[in-house]
């Protein structure tokens, strides 16, 4: 078994056809021209660069970073490190430096493929990079036993016999990305690989014929092994909130994909330079957004934007991709009311393959899953997942994997560390993460069922519900953040408190919520921008940093 087989296989049966482009915009025509590579040309590209890896001295096994840009030798050099066997390590470089550095010293990589800036921050952190020995340049300039991708290009062999895999052999290493903790290592396997690539095709009843305009990188990874046509967009996936949403509108109008995927920052910005400009997207059937929160209003805003299709937001986590999935049409139609009512967000039915449970919360570590206690439906508790695609382990984290899993047999359940319900339907239902719980002296209190009730005024941006105190004991509070970025006072203050608290008073799960605290900006994540920090707006309020 080997993932880059799906691309061999793909170059015998579609050799002509386009496998991936990439934009560049032409200053003078101020029109986009396409650079791309067959499935035959990246197959053959992947090959020699397979063969250019092999003779620098990387071998089986051997973890590599990978840190090119979105390109034709991206996707080349991705396949090529499967080829031959090599491990390659994904970490996002929008984590912030200070986590990036400390996920390479830890995963101890022996090999760096990257653009020229990363050798040059290698230079300057020496202790962190210690560990690579092989270095691969996208740039001109070599030194020492560094070699430079265009010599690989320039490799006369087209052939390369792929290494075979066990099913359970690392493939890879995805670090998820920090968001809700300290980043971590997960370890991927070609046969989850293989699972997701199937699943991913059966979800969206995607085929050869469909095109993709990925948005996450490593998205047309599965979309190339599926054969379809992947077309990279003018931005940087680092930074999704800052894309430029004209640049992408104009990828789109020019490629007619029929696929996209990313985070739902990228999308928000798509949506309203269409709303705004009076456009439309009819090539799009399936828009997937995931990585992070998505509210209901985007959905509501696409249902204009896209006439043949509808928008998709998959569940799952780096450790379990997808879990279940929804459509954008299904919420509008059956659950946007309850979600505005407070009882949370659901997430769809669980994808074929997977098995999700609910068990009694708990914060200690479950070994076997006879020590958990599973909860019927309607109840709440923390959602634990089982399938093809669910990883076993954290790279190096041995006690972080105990946290994480529970063993069953032969098989291993993931803990997504999230709270939810399973409905009457079979519908599974997000609550929020399981440490942002606020535990009163009166019960359990969640954060998505709570702050809905306050989005609801006019005023509101958004809003974040934080425990006071310890665990069982905790003083519930709402954190809001205005629409107009204002910090009221006095009178004014005290009328829009008012406000907010007789609306918590008319639903049963707020009504003893009798704090309130006003923060300018809520501490979101690095990655997405969108992630609300619940547990630093905690730590700001007990420290008086918030009023």
């Amino acid at each position: 078994m080997n993932i880059a087989h799906r691309l061999t296989e793909n170059a015998k049966l579609f050799p002509d056809k386009v496998a991936v482009k990439v934009p560049h915009f032409n200053k003078k025509t101020k029109v986009y021209e396409y650079e791309s590579l067959t499935f035959r040309e990246l197959d053959v590209r992947s090959n020699k660069f397979a063969t250019g890896l092999q003779k620098l001295g990387l071998q089986k096994g051997d973890k590599t970073l990978l840190f090119l840009r979105p390109s034709l030798d991206f996707s080349a050099m991705t396949f090529a490190l499967f080829k031959l066997g090599v491990v390659p390590v994904f970490i996002d470089p929008g984590m912030g430096r200070e986590n990036l550095l400390k996920c390479i010293k830890e995963c101890a990589p022996v090999g760096l493929i990257a653009e020229k800036e990363v050798h040059f921050i290698r230079m300057l952190f020496r202790s962190t990079f210690k560990s690579v020995r092989f270095n691969v340049t996208n740039g001109k300039r070599t030194w020492g036993k560094m070699i430079s991708i265009s010599k690989m290009k320039a490799e006369r062999t087209q052939l390369f016999k792929s290494v075979h895999f066990s099913p359970d052999d690392q493939a890879a290493i995805l670090f998820t990305s920090g968001g809700t903790g300290a980043p971590k290592g997960v370890v991927y396997s070609h046969n989850i690989f293989d699972q997701q690539t199937n699943i991913l095709k059966e979800l969206y009843s995607l085929t050869p014929d469909d095109i993709d305009l990925p948005g996450f990188p490593l998205f047309s990874l599965f979309t190339i092994a599926m054969g379809m046509t992947s077309c990279i967009p003018d931005m940087d996936p680092s930074k999704p909130g800052q894309c430029d949403p004209k640049k992408l509108y104009q990828n789109i109008v020019d490629n007619k994909p029929t696929f996209m995927a990313g985070s739902p920052a990228i999308w928000e910005r798509v949506a309203d330079y269409c709303s705004q400009n009076g456009l439309t997207l009819p090539s799009v059937k399936y828009l997937v957004m995931f990585g992070a929160p998505v509210s209901t209003l985007i959905h509501k805003k696409f249902k204009a934007i896209l006439p043949n299709g509808t928008t998709y937001t998959p569940y799952g986590a780096t450790e379990a991709l997808p879990v279940s999935n929804i459509s954008g049409d299904f919420i509008l139609k059956n659950t946007v009311l309850l979600s505005e009512n407070g009882k949370g967000t659901c997430i769809g039915k669980v994808v074929p393959g997977t098995v999700v449970k609910i068990i009694k919360i708990t914060d200690s570590v479950i070994d076997q899953m006879s020590d958990a206690k599973v909860l019927p439906i309607n109840e709440i508790g923390e959602i634990i997942v089982k399938g093809p695609t669910v990883t076993k382990e954290y790279l190096h984290l041995p006690e972080k994997t105990r946290e994480a899993k529970i063993y069953e047999g032969q098989e291993v359940w993931h803990r997504m560390g999230d709270m939810g319900f399973f409905d009457e339907n079979q519908n599974l239902w997000f609550l929020g993460r399981k440490a942002h719980r606020v535990e009163t002296r009166e019960g359990m209190m969640t954060p998505i069922s709570c702050e809905a009730i306050f989005n609801k005024h006019p005023a509101v941006k958004r809003s974040a519900l934080v425990g006071l105190g310890v665990l069982g004991k905790q003083t519930p509070a709402i954190v809001v953040e205005r629409k107009d970025g204002q910090f009221l006072s006095g009178k004014e203050r005290s009328i829009f408190e008012s406000e907010l608290l007789s609306l918590s008073k008319k639903f049963p799960h707020t009504a003893n919520i009798h704090k309130v605290y006003l923060s300018k900006h809520f501490p979101v994540d690095v990655r997405h921008n969108i992630k609300i920090d619940r547990t630093k707006l905690k730590e700001e309020i007990e420290g008086h940093e918030i009023n």
